[in-house]
């Protein structure tokens, strides 16, 4: 979860394209984004609100990276990864010690994680949960990229996939049987800031369905950075989310009584793709390291079982993939991005693949009339819960927009993946690298100078260079 932010950055610098020196000064203005974001060893999402490393912030802003300083990249995963939870748990929330006061809430106070749970680091601090295991993809780019260089980098590249194999296999055993112990093949999540995908209707359901009891006095200080309130969740939206993180402090965070007890379980289809993903790309590591035969074959599973999970999910009247309420045992039919799942999770049938761009160029999704560039909004217009300004309910995201050309030019569509990065590119050049975009005018909101949208470019601008 993180707090949308005023509007940051120079028109000068929220300038992608249209410059002089072309894609050059376009990597030049992104990589700016991510150096002036810099603190020690990570980087902030944004330059004054979200002043603690998030991760799956982390691990794109790696990726992006690894295009312009290898050694940063390699440095922000290794210092989100110092954290990480005994039980193998990346957290959503390192907390940096040296933020100003009264600078974002829930804190690290609020959360207690380490007093709760034997699990938990002692320091630095952080929350209690998790997002979307992006960081694999990552690893494998910084790979990618050290390939074709000089031995050294080659080397210390290497050194870098070898000593961080064994956490990102840990990372993805905990999802794959705490988060599954049912072996579904899909990631329950306990509170929708764990999907990354905060506010989106997704949850509306499922939230509305929470009994929420005294919640501890708080201050919103996201109201204090944005213009029109109705951009963000409502006060009762909020006491829920407030109330699911008091109800997993009072299980101290312990796995087993969560499933039990716990009033929000989500199997999310966005978060298990991705966990498919991430789980071909650690295959890949495992064979740059040699790894053994046993964790090969552990990654193989993970991968065949979360495609057949996700298949289990497909709606086809939809013609999308949909989340399942544990609690309920009810699919959550509420069209979003999340709907693309098996694109993202890959090696799909012609068939399925067929039908999910179908669904993508139809006007529910980019091929609305109305649309400022043919990008898919977050929220599907025909939901009752679209909303074109507020965060996840409608806005369209880069960092949405690039797994989903990353996931086309997996499928072996390459002219479809060619013309969702030239819009994408085009929307920051004319808006820069804000947070996410109002789908019809093309207005950019939330921060604007978003880390990861800059990272995002760099990858994106990265395949220009490789196709040229």
């Amino acid at each position: 979860m993180r707090e949308a932010s005023s509007q940051e950055g120079t028109p000068e610098e929220r300038t992608v394209g249209g410059t002089p020196g072309g894609s050059g000064s376009a990597n030049a203005l992104a990589a700016g984004v991510l150096r002036r974001n810099g603190v020690k060893s990570w980087t902030r999402p944004a330059p004054t609100l979200y002043p603690h490393q998030w991760s799956w912030d982390s691990a794109f802003i790696a990726l992006g990276l690894a295009h312009s300083d290898n050694g940063r990249a390699t440095r922000e995963l290794e210092s989100l990864f110092a954290s990480q939870w005994s039980t193998g748990k990346v957290p959503h929330i390192v907390f940096n010690p040296d933020a100003p006061p009264r600078s974002y809430f829930p804190d690290a106070e609020r959360w207690n994680s380490s007093a709760l749970s034997p699990d938990a680091p002692s320091s630095p601090h952080t929350s209690g949960l998790c997002q979307p295991p992006v960081h694999a993809i990552a690893v494998r780019r910084i790979w990618e990229t050290s390939r074709g260089k000089d031995e050294r980098r080659v080397s210390r590249a290497r050194g870098f996939l070898r000593d961080n194999f064994p956490r990102l296999l840990n990372w993805h055993r905990y999802l794959a049987t705490a988060r599954d112990p049912e072996e579904s093949g899909l990631v329950t999540i306990y509170h929708p800031w764990e999907s990354g995908t905060d506010n989106s209707p997704r949850w509306d359901a499922a939230l509305e369905e929470v009994q929420i009891g005294e919640v501890p006095s708080y201050t919103r200080y996201d109201l204090q950075h944005v213009a029109d309130a109705s951009h963000r969740p409502t006060d009762a939206e909020y006491d829920r989310f407030l109330w699911l993180l008091e109800m997993l402090k009072r299980t101290r965070y312990e796995e087993a009584e969560i499933y039990e007890s716990h009033p929000f379980l989500v199997k999310d289809v966005f978060f298990s793709a991705i966990l498919v993903a991430a789980n071909e790309a650690l295959l890949d590591i495992a064979d740059v390291v040699d790894a053994p035969d046993e964790d090969r074959a552990r990654i193989e599973a993970w991968m065949h079982r979360g495609r057949r999970g996700l298949e289990g999910c497909w709606d086809p009247e939809l013609k999308l993939c949909l989340d399942l309420d544990v609690r309920a045992g009810e699919p959550l039919r509420t069209r979003t991005i999340a709907g693309f799942a098996p694109l993202i999770a890959g090696d799909l049938d012609p068939g399925r693949l067929e039908e999910l761009l179908g669904t993508l160029d139809s006007p529910a999704f980019a091929g609305h009339p109305g649309l400022r560039w043919p990008l898919p909004p977050s929220t599907s217009f025909r939901e009752p819960g679209f909303h074109p300004r507020s965060y996840w309910r409608g806005p369209t995201w880069p960092v949405a927009n690039w797994l989903l050309w990353w996931s086309l030019l997996r499928a072996g569509e390459p002219e479809r993946a060619a013309q969702m990065r030239g819009a994408t590119l085009d929307q920051l050049s004319e808006g820069g690298f804000a947070e996410y975009f109002e789908p019809f005018t093309g207005e950019p909101l939330g921060s604007r100078e978003q880390s990861w949208t800059a990272a995002v470019a760099l990858d994106m601008l990265a395949a220009e260079t490789k196709s040229a």
